[in-house]
């Protein structure tokens, strides 16, 4: 089912009436507000659904259990980290000044954020740095002219897969956004790396291309977002079969709480006032559409080899669960903890061990300070990203790479204040749509790397052309 939008001038506004599902379409009432109308995938993008060629291989196929005898490094882990001046590349080496007796860091590669890439090496001693910006070596090395023993360092796109297939390290944390690192990551699964895997292009966009490359080298691939580790968390041991149903919790974003007629209204400072942390404009934007919580429906498609009927989405307004599973008795797990993205990184970097500690800077959940759990089914009037996820997922091959990369182009003509709030559905749905004859369900890693530019140069065409002006 999609909901497409409609001129002010046709229809006013929209109300749910019966969201019980008849032929993958929703009853609708309209009466005044937004204006939305009814549109099967099924007839569009998603009448692939039903293909006969095989899915890639997933990640754990329902069952995570450690491999007996698998270290292979003396004394601390070894580790590399891809994009160690964001946000993920960060907390993971706060994670390792605190747990030195557990981690080194053997190899740093960052994009261009210097002063920063030059504290870590002198505070982590890498053997192997990188730089992408290439202009930018010489300033490197002048800023660690004094600084003893000097790493090796590199740049460019090369110099960044040299650190992620560092012969030291036996796991890259893969921390840069978007498809750039993909080929560091393929390079690091090539030299046999386990992947702490925070970049979503990775499965989005590679699935189909990096899971069989992964079974081949026998790399393990661990999830580090919050959701996606609580899953891996749950599924610890389970016997073969097992798994039944995932559950993906989400915090409803900016607009948990606003009547879907108020939609039309929104704007940039609305979507990026997230009512539970603070985190960067794209995900907040993202959390506030659900098309997060829509790509982690993809993700765990391929992570778990869940099918799309099996996996689900709830509203958790207080973000203490992290996500569930349901298991073949009915039994449901879950995974709790305050929102905290060190953890999922934490057992990424030690899985299968568990690492204390200290209460001062990890504090511990106390359940009856954080009051009652809420739970309740996300609207899909008030989400339409979600049955567009779901769709493409089915779709499979290079239409999940699209829809990502379609929204992160639209996302970022909304903060640019160049769409409106409601046109990032519809310049994701156009894209998606229009590459239907162009699906490629086998793609190699080029093909996946050339669909994702033509993306977002298509839905930024878009904004210049039929989406203006904006639509509601």
């Amino acid at each position: 089912m999609a909901l497409n939008l409609l001129s002010p001038t046709e229809i006013k506004a929209i109300s749910f009436l019966d969201s019980s599902k008849s032929n993958n379409s929703y009853l609708l009432k309209l009466q005044g507000g937004i204006a939305l109308k009814r549109k099967d995938y099924g007839a569009t993008f998603g009448k692939r659904i039903h293909c006969s060629t095989q899915p890639p291989p997933p990640a754990w196929p329902g069952r995570a259990v450690a491999e007996p005898g698998r270290k292979i490094w003396d004394g601390p882990k070894p580790i590399a980290v891809v994009g160690s001046t964001g946000s993920i590349g960060t907390q993971t080496l706060d994670i390792v000044a605190e747990h030195p007796d557990k981690f080194r860091v053997v190899a740093l590669a960052a994009g261009s954020n210097v002063a920063l890439l030059a504290d870590q090496v002198r505070q982590f001693k890498p053997k192997l740095v990188a730089i992408r910006n290439e202009s930018l070596i010489t300033e490197l090395k002048a800023a660690l002219s004094d600084f003893e023993p000097k790493p090796e360092i590199i740049s460019g796109e090369e110099g960044i897969a040299e650190v992620a297939r560092h012969p030291e390290a036996v796991s890259v944390m893969t921390g840069i956004v978007g498809c750039a690192g993909l080929k560091p990551t393929v390079a690091a699964i090539e030299a046999g790396k386990d992947i702490a895997l925070a970049n979503k292009e990775t499965l989005i966009a590679g699935g189909p291309f990096v899971l069989p490359l992964a079974h081949k080298h026998k790399v393990k691939i661990l999830p580090a977002d919050s959701e996606h580790s609580a899953i891996f968390q749950c599924i610890q041991g389970l016997p073969e079969g097992a798994l039944r149903r995932i559950i993906l919790t989400a915090s409803g974003g900016a607009f948990r709480d606003w009547l879907v007629g108020k939609l039309k209204e929104v704007k940039v400072s609305d979507a990026l006032k997230h009512p539970n942390w603070n985190m960067g404009k794209k995900i907040t934007v993202d959390s506030a559409t659900l098309f997060n919580k829509g790509l982690e429906v993809i993700e765990a498609h391929y992570l778990y080899g869940a099918d799309y009927d099996n996996i689900e989405i709830v509203i958790h307004p207080q973000s203490i669960v992290h996500s569930m599973v349901e298991t073949q008795d009915s039994s449901v797990l879950a995974q709790l903890g305050w929102p905290d993205m060190r953890l999922p990184i934490l057992y990424t970097m030690s899985w299968p061990e568990r690492v204390p500690c200290s209460e001062v800077t990890w504090p511990r959940l106390d359940l009856c300070k954080s009051n009652s759990l809420v739970f309740k089914a996300p609207d899909c009037v008030k989400y339409p990203p979600m049955d567009l996820a779901y769709s493409a997922g089915r779709a499979g091959g290079t239409m999940t790479g699209v829809l990502s990369a379609a929204n992160e182009k639209a996302v970022e003509l909304f903060i640019d204040e160049r769409i409106s709030y409601l046109d990032i559905f519809k310049v994701v749905e156009k894209t998606c749509d229009k590459h239907r004859n162009e699906l490629v369900l086998r793609p190699s890693l080029e093909e996946i790397i050339h669909y994702d530019l033509w993306a977002r140069k298509y839905a930024a065409s878009l904004a210049q052309s039929s989406l203006e002006p904006a639509m509601v």
